[in-house]
């Protein structure tokens, strides 16, 4: 069975409250109407025995009913659907005075009249709603008498019976128009989901680029389509550094495997001497070691780019980790005749201490690499206000401004030649990034204007208190 289209669902469910509400609307019109002309035959009937009370009191004797009948005639003259007879209190049948339907008078005459007028609904032999009045009333000379007034409701239950026809009649082509205009307006108002669908239908791994209208959206979808926007820009931006990555490392691959084939090539031209085989094999391991260390390099990026990845933390003191750090490059910097100088507290951050120790030991590493022979590399960890700070600081050359930007990029490198040549991977900063985010902190590069080099780790001070509130 095919589903229903979420126009018609929606367009049904408007229909089918407004028809509710039109019955609803049409009841209490109905009721509303009835009752309004029921209060105001009661009151016509309140206000001619008032006036029939006043003109019979005006006649001094019982014959005088009939003598002086105009000025009774009179009160309900113009008033067609009004009856009045007047009967002496000894309750004869025969009326002293009757005005309109006699059989209506003579029917009346059934119900018992009181000192207070009394109203009551009723219908004749013949079927006609009526409602009738009665009160005992007195003349000049002190003589009573009954009367009894009615008036005939019949137009106002024809009205009724209008009314109610012409709603039962028309209600249907409300409906059915109120139907329509529902599934309509639906319609309309999804129109921009179609638009959602047709740019979805576009976007693949390959066009990215495409991005929904916002332009003249309600403003639930226009929240929506900004969501989408806003993902579809993220998901661009992961493939393009993804197929920026696979470029780079592609690239930087086929420059070692290149040399490998060349050299091996070269080796296989004609016989050579054993040292000669074996400066060729060294010069390949170097190439297979280099390359091995990218490959690690990777995967180790791979592992901290995952924020899901199950990594545990622990109480880390920054001082110790770059002490052992520094104490690792010891020999590597006697060897340049460079100096370590470590400074600082003993701050503890919570943290992974392996990858903490990996980002310090690419930053000394670099350090010492880029320092002048028989200078110093400077290691210091210090307390700011948002945190901890660890930093690294060697002189030389310095860094161009225009580098600062996309120094922690993968691959990225300053002096490419100059890089390759010291067997770089142009992956330790990216790295050293990728690390800071997984702690939820920064990296950034500063130079001096003495052409100093210093790249800062900023622990924030949420991972030193979630330590801090631990008991000891």
């Amino acid at each position: 069975m095919r589903p229903f289209s979420l126009a018609v669902k929606v367009g049904f469910k408007v229909g089918l409250m407004s028809a509710a509400l039109l019955l609803l609307f049409a009841t209490f019109a109905y009721l509303m109407v009835s009752q309004a002309l029921e209060r105001n035959a009661r009151t016509d009937l309140e206000v001619k025995m008032v006036g029939m009370a006043h003109n019979l009191s005006a006649i001094t004797a019982i014959s005088g009913v009939n003598a002086d009948a105009h000025q009774l005639v009179d009160l309900v003259m113009g008033h067609n659907n009004l009856y009045v007879s007047i009967f002496e209190s000894t309750q004869t049948l025969t009326p002293l005075l009757s005005i309109g339907s006699k059989q209506v008078n003579m029917e009346v005459h059934k119900f018992q009249p009181t000192e207070q007028a009394e109203q009551r609904e009723w219908r004749d032999s013949t079927g006609r709603p009526l409602m009738s009045a009665s009160r005992v009333m007195r003349l000049g000379d002190g003589t009573e008498v009954s009367v009894f007034m009615t008036m005939d409701q019949s137009s106002n239950h024809a009205l009724l019976d209008a009314l109610l026809t012409w709603a039962l009649m028309v209600s249907p082509l409300i409906l059915m128009l109120i139907l329509a205009i529902g599934w309509w307006t639906v319609r309309r108002g999804l129109l921009p989901l179609t638009k959602f669908l047709k740019v979805a239908s576009r976007i693949s791994t390959e066009s990215l680029e495409h991005r929904l209208p916002t332009k003249g959206m309600p403003a639930e979808l226009k929240n929506l389509a900004d969501g989408i926007n806003i993902m579809l820009m993220r998901l661009d931006d992961g493939v393009q550094q993804l197929s920026q990555f696979s470029d780079d490392l592609a690239h930087e691959l086929r420059a070692p495997l290149s040399n490998l084939m060349g050299k091996a090539q070269v080796a296989l031209t004609r016989e050579r001497s054993l040292p000669e085989y074996r400066e060729v094999l060294e010069s390949c391991t170097e190439e297979l070691h280099r390359m091995s260390r990218m490959v690690s390099d990777m995967l180790f990026l791979a592992q901290v780019s995952h924020p899901a990845s199950m990594v545990e933390f622990e109480s880390v003191s920054l001082i110790d980790e770059t002490q052992r750090v520094c104490d690792l490059f010891s020999i590597t910097a006697e060897e340049g005749e460079i100096q370590l100088q470590i400074a600082g507290s003993g701050d503890v951050v919570h943290g992974n201490q392996i990858m903490i120790q990996r980002a310090v030991s690419n930053l000394v590493s670099n350090a010492i690499r880029y320092c002048p022979r028989g200078r110093t590399v400077y290691v210091k960890v210090q307390r700011g206000a948002d945190g901890a700070t660890l930093s690294v600081g060697n002189p030389g050359r310095g860094i161009a401004k225009e580098h600062h930007a996309h120094l922690f990029e993968r691959f990225y490198r300053v002096d490419k030649s100059r890089a390759r040549s010291e067997g770089g991977t142009g992956l330790g900063l990216a790295i050293v990034q990728s690390i800071m985010i997984l702690h939820q902190g920064s990296a950034r590069v500063e130079v001096t204007d003495q052409n100093f080099t210093w790249f800062h780790l900023n622990f924030p001070e949420a991972q030193m208190k979630q330590q801090e509130m631990k008991p000891a």
